[in-house]
């Protein structure tokens, strides 16, 4: 078919990424797939770009799709970068198309539900209220209050270990002003950020944290951004502590909120087993691929 593939300006360049986008047009102007590749410009991440690529279901397998990924890998080597990443939940056409254009699978991602229609909150309040020696719960809505903030910027290396099978997520460095610009964007679309943290008594530093993101109107879902627990602080039951403590609080404050998101990687057993102890069932599962350029 007869194929002209346009680039777009696109304004959703941040702080720590920039994005290109593409529009595809038959002979007779008529859109039949779009590109995107975010150029991520953090230091640790100034290699990876992150491609998102769709083809109208009549139009597949005509060809689309691989004219725009040749035309994002031209951009990604011109902009320097040395790996793609793309996402195909399984058994879609991606999770064909991209095996076949090179790319190779490098992790599993597991989606969960939890229906807070079927939240017990007893339970919950067993849960949150047992105590755990040596470390007490906080939390706060919105930026994170000014005498938590450093500890709170120093635990977000929690995620640095996470498992990601062979997946290069690279090293992304957080600093309390990334802490409060990541918060302000949240709020800025509209969306209410909501986080629990566990605090060592010892010295009132941050040991572990949690996140929730709630739509605006406080309807539909809510996203699990992240829970993390610094490795020395291991081992006490804090993740679980913490994730109960934020459905509590979901539960009781948003009462038109349907359920929570999240997303466990198939190598993190540990928050699988909290999730599925909080009764999270699984929705669907997502393939995580690069291509080394």
């Amino acid at each position: 078919m007869s194929l002209r593939i346009t680039p777009l300006t696109d304004p959703t360049h941040g702080p720590h990424s920039r994005r290109l986008a593409w529009l595809a047009c038959d002979a007779d102007s008529v859109p039949v797939g779009t590109a995107f590749l975010r150029l991520f410009t953090d230091p640790g991440q100034a290699h990876l770009a992150e491609l998102t690529l769709h083809v109208h279901p009549v139009e597949r397998r005509r060809r689309v799709g691989s004219r725009l990924l040749d035309t994002v890998l031209t951009a990604a080597r011109d902009n320097g970068r040395r790996r793609v990443a793309a996402e195909a939940e399984a058994g879609s056409p991606g999770a064909h198309f991209l095996p076949a254009h090179g790319f190779r699978k490098v992790l599993t991602l597991t989606y969960a539900r939890l229906s807070l229609d079927a939240v017990d909150p007893t339970a919950l309040g067993e849960i949150t209220g047992r105590p755990h020696p040596g470390y007490r719960l906080a939390s706060w809505q919105g930026t994170v209050p000014d005498d938590l903030a450093r500890t709170f910027a120093a635990a977000r290396r929690a995620m640095d270990d996470m498992p990601m099978d062979a997946a290069d997520h690279a090293t992304v460095t957080w600093d309390v002003d990334r802490v409060r610009a990541a918060a302000k964007a949240i709020e800025d679309r509209g969306d209410h950020l909501h986080t629990v943290v566990a605090v060592d008594t010892a010295d009132d530093s941050i040991a572990g944290f949690t996140e929730l993101v709630v739509p605006g109107d406080g309807t539909g879902d809510a996203q699990h951004y992240g829970t993390g627990v610094l490795p020395e602080h291991r081992g006490h039951g804090l993740g679980r502590w913490m994730k109960a403590e934020s459905i509590r609080r979901a539960h009781g404050r948003h009462p038109r909120l349907g359920g929570l998101l999240t997303d466990t990687a198939a190598g993190n057993t540990p928050m699988k087993r909290i999730n599925d102890s909080l009764g999270y069932a699984p929705t669907h599962t997502t393939l995580r691929y690069q291509l080394d350029l």
